[in-house]
Order: structure tokens, then sequence, then C-alpha cells
């Protein structure tokens, strides 16, 4: 299948998106939540597939095993947001998911949520990733997705990253946004990238906590073999290889999975561009991200 011409960016309602995700809007915003439905978020390229990976395990990692080799990630925990030509929309896939707690993908900032998400109480899952990083790690995934702009050269890019010309806008105000929103809605469990890569068990023994969970230890230990970043860039049912709206020509999807990549792209003079540029945009002291791992 010939893959589809780029999309352009534009404003909706003050957040930059492109067509493949407003399209269905009305639909979204309509849609109908269930109590235990588990919604897990982020700003693009933060660990979202990887998470859902986890969770997917997690819940049915033990009683639906044939769901690991035979259903992509994409399918088994829908984006709530998309609409691709080769693929339902993402609120039909969901309507259609037969698993109960539905898990959901979605990268909509906290004001795009469907009401619905908020009025059933549901359990959301927010992932976060610093911001160095969140960059070059967009700037190679728009590189090779299909259903973004053109990334342009780095340096271009680098602007309008911090500029928040982005496909689901700024991530200065996508991370703050989910952040105070967990001030006042305590079913928000807000977690860190640069934590999972450090230590993948505790993360996921604090999921199961908040998600009330209680597996062995022999299971999570499992889960956490499986949701290695080598084993998962292999497995073709989590490295999106089988959607068609990428060029793995040009790179994978699941690519290097480091905390710190940002040092081998930034030049000193952006990196200290970018750092002045966030003190001034990043105010809240309780928000805190590492740009490294010691």
């Amino acid at each position: 299948m010939e893959l589809p011409a780029r999309p352009e960016l534009f404003d909706f309602h003050g957040v930059s998106m492109t067509h493949y995700f407003t399209d269905n809007w009305e639909n979204i915003q309509n849609f109908q939540a269930r109590p235990d439905d588990i919604l897990l978020t982020s700003y693009p390229k933060a660990g979202n597939t990887w998470v859902s990976y986890i969770l997917d395990l997690l819940h049915f990692g033990q009683t639906l095993p044939e769901r690991q080799t035979s259903i992509p990630i994409y399918a088994r925990v829908p984006t709530l947001e998309i609409t691709f030509p080769s693929l339902q929309p993402g609120t039909e896939l969901i309507d259609k998911l037969t698993t109960s707690p539905r898990l959901i993908k979605s990268h909509l900032p906290v004001q795009f949520v469907p009401k619905s998400i908020w009025e059933k109480n549901c359990k959301i899952v927010y992932v976060a990733r610093n911001a160095k990083d969140s960059m070059v790690s967009y700037f190679q995934f728009e590189r090779m997705t299909k259903i973004h702009p053109e990334p342009g050269d780095w340096s271009s890019y680098f602007q309008r990253f911090m500029e928040g010309k982005m496909v689901f806008g700024s991530w200065y105000d996508h991370v703050n946004g989910w952040w105070k929103k967990k001030q006042t809605y305590p079913n928000i469990h807000y977690m860190f990238y640069e934590d999972l890569i450090e230590d993948t068990g505790r993360e996921i023994d604090k999921l199961c906590c908040f998600l009330g969970l209680s597996l062995s230890a022999e299971e999570k230990e499992r889960i956490r073999g499986e949701v290695q970043f080598d084993k998962m860039k292999n497995n073709n049912m989590v490295n999106l290889s089988t959607f068609r709206g990428m060029d793995f020509k040009i790179s994978s999807f699941i690519r290097k999975g480091k905390v710190g990549d940002w040092k081998n792209h930034y030049t000193v003079a952006q990196s200290e561009e970018f750092n002045e540029d966030y003190m001034k945009k990043m105010k809240d002291p309780t928000l805190q991200f590492r740009t490294q791992i010691c």
C-alpha cells in the first residue's frame, strides 16, 4: 500500500494538530467511557507504547497469552483520537474491544480528554519524559512517520519544538497540564520515563499498586523480562512494523530507549539556549525531570 501524503500542521483550539487526529472529533468528544477503562496518555515519544505493553501484560498476560503473539499492540491498546485510511477510527476500535478493562491510548493534552473519562472516574496513567530526549526522539519519529508533517532539519526542528508548533502542541503545556490535573483528580498515576529505564521492576510494582493488581513476584519478573527494550524492538506485535503509516527504511519505531541521547544531537549553544528557555517555561518546582541517570 502506498504511504499517504504528509499532512499539514494547523491550529486546533489553540493546539497544533493534523487532520489524522481531529477528523473524528465529534465522536472523540462524545466517547462513552466505562468506569473500569484505563486511559494511558503522554506527550508523543515518552514511552507510551512501552507502558501499553506493560499494562496489557499485567492485565491479560496470564489469562489471554495468545493476544501477545497474534494482535499488534495498536489493536490491543487502540489510540482514541486516530483516524487512518487503512484502520477503523480509534473510537470504533475501542468500542469493539472485548477485554475488560479496556486499555485506551492517547496523546491528547488534558483539556481535550472526553468528559466521560472524568465523569466515570477512570484510572489514568500519564507517562512523562524529559524535554531534551523527547525532542530528539520526536525528531527521529517524524522523519519516518507519514501521519505527521515533514520535520525539516534539526536546527529548525529545535526552534519549532521550543515554540510548541508540534503535533499535540507544546511539550511544556502537555506535561504541566497533566501534572496540574493530578492535584485535583487523584486517579492519575504520573510516571517518568527515566524512572522506568532506571528500575523497570520498581515502576511495575507502583503500577500494580495504583491499579489494584496483585501479581506474584515471578509473574512481575517475567513481565519485566518481556518489556526490555531489545526484546520489544524485535517483537513484531510491539514494534509497530505492521503499521502502514511509517517508513521503516528511515528508522525503527522503537529506536534507542536511552536517557541522555540528546547529548549526541544538541550543540553546546543549543543546550544553553534550551536550558534558558526551559527555566522560563517550567515554573512549577514540584515537577522535576532528569536529563541523565547517574
